[in-house]
């Protein structure tokens, strides 16, 4: 059976220049990225002269008093930090793992509905079972959202909704109804909403942007909602708290809302129109099928959610 060679320009590289250029090119500045590397400035220095002869192109050029990538530099970067990840899982891959004794960081993107649904859950049981183990939360944001392909790539997973990742493992969650909040006192509302409710009223709503939305609220358009909006908030969390002492009204989903009631002096009322609930999943890059750290994560988030780790 053949071979296959190594290329001659890989074989002649330093796997540690990997790491000074995703910090050369993170900091953008040499002494930054030696402290960053713990190592002399005079070594770091030495490392981007060794990548300016391997690209044959600056990386860093000087723009007064400060230090700006090139074009080249600029599109390096998100690869190499792809790069320095699966790096990093190679090196850090083990036949079996012990959650008592495992010294291991999860990272998994959420938005901050899911850090109450799931990370929260998922902290205490890591503090239980896995002491050495961390948990990285990631904020999730349209522009991760929008490429969140890429994204799972670099990390163990993220938590949204179907319909943004098609080529990717899942564990689907329970529905989640969503309802309409408004402050307690708020005298327009009466014990049940109406269509013509929603269209007078104002809004806060969340994500509403061309691929970042609240899908409740797309299927309310639908039915000729066109919301008057007056605040756009880029969190869940926050939303009660922009619609207590006001007139406005706004879309959460039913388990966040039942908490937040009696800390933000809501009314929870049923969404008028034949709104589906809230569908999410947590999503991973095939590449962790068989890793048996990511096996016991994704046991652990099923035995929260209440469903089969698999899906």
């Amino acid at each position: 059976m053949a071979t296959m060679k190594t290329p001659r320009q890989l074989r002649n590289l330093d796997l540690n220049l990997l790491v000074a250029l995703d910090a050369l090119l993170d900091e953008r500045n040499v002494s930054r990225a030696a402290e960053r590397l713990g190592v002399a400035q005079p070594s770091a220095s030495a490392a981007l002269a060794r990548l300016r002869r391997h690209f044959n192109d600056p990386l860093l050029r000087r723009n007064g008093n400060r230090y700006e990538l090139t074009p080249l530099a600029a599109n390096l970067r998100p690869l190499t930090a792809t790069a320095l990840v699966t790096v990093r899982r190679v090196f850090d891959a083990a036949p079996t793992f012990d959650p008592a004794t495992a010294d291991r960081t999860f990272t998994i993107v959420v938005s901050d509905y899911a850090v109450l649904r799931i990370g929260e859950p998922l902290a205490r049981v890591l503090h239980d079972r896995a002491p050495g183990v961390q948990l990285r939360l990631e904020q999730n944001t349209p522009s991760v959202v929008d490429a969140a392909e890429d994204t799972l790539r670099t990390i163990d997973g993220i938590v949204i909704p179907y319909g943004f990742i098609s080529r990717a493992s899942y564990i689907e969650f329970p529905p989640d109804d969503w309802v309409c909040v408004c402050a307690a006192d708020n005298p327009d509302m009466g014990d049940e909403l109406t269509l013509d409710d929603l269209r007078r009223s104002p809004w806060v709503v969340t994500f509403h942007g061309p691929t970042a939305f609240t899908p409740a609220l797309r299927q309310l358009q639908t039915l000729g909602v066109e919301p008057n909006i007056e605040v756009v908030m880029e969190s869940f969390l926050a939303v009660p708290f922009l619609v207590t002492g006001t007139r406005r009204i706004a879309l959460l989903q039913r388990s966040l809302a039942e908490r937040l009631r009696p800390v933000a002096d809501l009314r929870v009322l049923p969404c008028p129109g034949d709104v589906a609930p809230l569908r999410d999943a947590f999503w991973w890059d095939p590449i962790h099928d068989a890793d048996p750290g990511h096996i016991w994560l994704r046991e652990i988030i099923a035995e929260i959610a209440g469903v089969e780790p698999l899906s």
